[in-house]
């Protein structure tokens, strides 16, 4: 089978000449994107006829087709195996995440078809893995309205994935079995680089290229330096070379650019901020909404190629540099739970823009905001690129959790997180946490009232564990993964994904005129929290005024009230 694939990869090459390998957009006029069936059809073609491509499915998605995965290897091995890890930069390139901007979807068709054709020569030394199309019921909810600030194509798909999440805000609760299949695939292969095509929203400007370069203070102090430092500036380079500008990804939206604009922040919820965690160098193409079609795939395409041949030259550097930055998350050591932009670092870009003012709306009569794209202009602005962090955590030797908490073990596992369990019911002194405060949002997000401004009291206790309990320690890859999930106090923790919301109702309460006569029985045998009661009283005007809220403080200190209520089931060892 592999002789014949080999054979037709030659016969392939005079098939090709005759435009049986051209795409879908390239057949159209420019402003065509291609359809799903249409897209796996080519690539199933492109399997069929070249030994160098290997598409499989890697799990389903919620609209209950399969999840794909095309590979390109030059040697045509495709195991998922130690080979890729020592001998080859692994690219991941995923695209229509949101399926109505397909831009990367065309632009990864032709550039896997011109991989396999040998067009592309600078793959040598790097294994491509392209997901065709995340959202696949997104991409099968096709229609001309849904983006109404995009220029082009004259089809697409929709945000919304078949279940209507949007799949990039889905990389930590894993709501979605899109969600799911992703993170196992992405275990797999641990990509050394990762690319998630993008259409931009937001202001206008001259550009038809933008990029978020993720956060790379993320990445750790040397992997994060020499991605920002030496990666994303040669890929910049390049693409300058063939006269195509690179700005960052204008951050604006609702007023002009003109004054300055901060870097994204690309939290795990997000492709690129989930990738971090596994010390991945992860970019997001942003093309401008308002350019024409055609130059959007076209740049597209060039930024996959760019990148493709800094990786190609430089493998061996990134994949040493990732295993180096496994040191600095070591047990002990201090870890960043969030962060702030740093406005005491700033750089100035040579920014293209259109001059923005405003002028009565025909609707309302009100200003609204324009752009003369009659006076463009290019001057310095203010760039936001650094962040700072504003709260730490120590890295605990190990986290603890009891198997009742299966709902967040099944994703641990998923992200291939490395455990042992307890073979015997005992006693461990663990640091375990209260929770003393949160927030919650009031509106729905992504199918949830996530929580935020969580705030944690800590203390040591002895905690009986049982037989099959789970120890996650933290010398594994994946410790930046549990300790961003298993902190309550990180942005996108479990906690604050609302996985442990059971824990903040209380189960067990009281009838007041039971309580009373139990409540002064343990405050006489207990002379210190009398005092700190009385105290109290004399502190807070409301509290001495409110005996229902004096009781339920006394409940609180007694034995009586539930130890399970705001006590967090994850356990820390120091």
């Amino acid at each position: 089978m592999r002789f014949l694939k080999i054979s037709l990869l030659f016969i392939s090459i005079s098939v090709f000449s005759q435009n049986n390998f051209t795409t879908p957009f390239e057949r159209g006029n420019g402003n065509q994107s291609t359809t799903y069936e249409e897209c796996i059809a080519f690539y199933e073609k492109l399997d069929e006829s070249f030994a160098n491509i290997q598409m499989i499915q890697k799990g389903t998605t919620d609209s209950g087709k399969p999840l794909h995965l095309v590979l390109f290897s030059s040697e045509g091995k495709f195991d998922f195996d130690e080979y890729f890890t020592k001998n080859k930069a692994v690219i991941l390139i995923n695209n229509g995440i949101h399926a109505g901007e397909p831009d990367g979807i065309d632009a990864t068709m032709m550039l896997m078809r011109d991989l396999a054709m040998g067009k592309i020569k600078t793959a040598k030394n790097t294994l491509i893995a392209a997901i065709p199309v995340y959202s696949v019921g997104g991409m099968l909810n096709r229609n001309s309205h849904s983006r109404a600030n995009q220029n082009g194509p004259e089809e697409y798909g929709f945000r919304g994935n078949a279940r209507n999440y949007d799949l990039n805000r889905d990389f930590i609760k894993s709501d979605t079995k899109n969600s799911r299949s992703f993170q196992k695939l992405f275990t797999e292969l641990n990509p050394d680089i990762f690319l998630d095509n993008h259409v931009s929203n937001g202001a206008d400007y001259q550009y038809t290229f933008t990029c978020i370069a993720t956060q790379h203070e993320r990445l750790g102090n040397k992997l994060g330096n020499y991605f920002i430092n030496e990666l994303y500036p040669s890929v910049v380079k390049d693409m300058n070379k063939k006269k195509i500008d690179v700005v960052p990804y204008v951050n604006v939206h609702s007023t002009t650019p003109d004054k300055g604009f901060e870097q994204f922040t690309d939290t795990p919820r997000y492709a690129t901020g989930y990738s971090t965690l596994f010390h991945t160098l992860g970019f997001v193409p942003e093309t401008h909404m308002l350019k024409v079609y055609k130059e959007r795939v076209k740049v597209t395409y060039e930024f996959m190629v760019s990148t493709i041949n800094f990786a190609d030259t430089n493998w061996q550097k990134i994949k040493q540099m990732r295993k180096d930055a496994l040191n600095e998350y070591q047990a002990g050591m201090e870890y960043p739970l969030d962060w702030a932009i740093d406005s005491t670092k700033v750089s100035y870009i040579d920014f293209k823009g259109y001059q923005g003012g405003y002028k009565p709306s025909d609707i309302s009569g009100k200003d609204r905001l324009f752009y003369d794209k009659s006076k463009p202009f290019t001057k310095k602005i203010p760039f936001y690129g650094n962040y700072k962090p504003t709260k730490f955590v120590n890295i605990p030797k190990a986290y603890i959790i009891p198997q009742s908490q299966w709902q967040v073990l099944d994703i641990l596992k998923l992200n291939n997180i490395n455990a042992h369990r307890i073979q015997n019911d005992t006693i461990i002194e663990v640091e375990s946490y209260k929770i003393e405060s949160y927030q919650t949002s009031k509106s729905p997000y992504e199918g949830h009232y996530a929580h935020y401004n969580t705030k944690v009291s800590k203390s040591t206790q002895k905690v009986k564990f049982y037989y099959g309990d789970y120890v996650f320690y933290t010398n594994q890859p994946g410790v930046k993964y549990l300790v961003e999930t298993l902190e309550p106090e990180a942005v996108d923790s479990y906690f604050n994904w609302n996985f442990f919301d059971p824990i903040l109702q209380q189960k067990e309460y009281f009838s007041s005129y039971v309580f009373e006569d139990l409540a002064k029985e343990f405050l006489d045998k207990n002379p210190k929290i009398k005092a700190e009661l009385e105290q109290k009283k004399q502190n807070d005007k409301a509290f001495a005024e409110n005996g229902a809220a004096q009781l339920d403080w006394v409940y609180r200190q007694s034995p009586y009230y539930e130890k399970a209520h705001l006590q967090y089931p994850v356990y820390r060892v120091n």
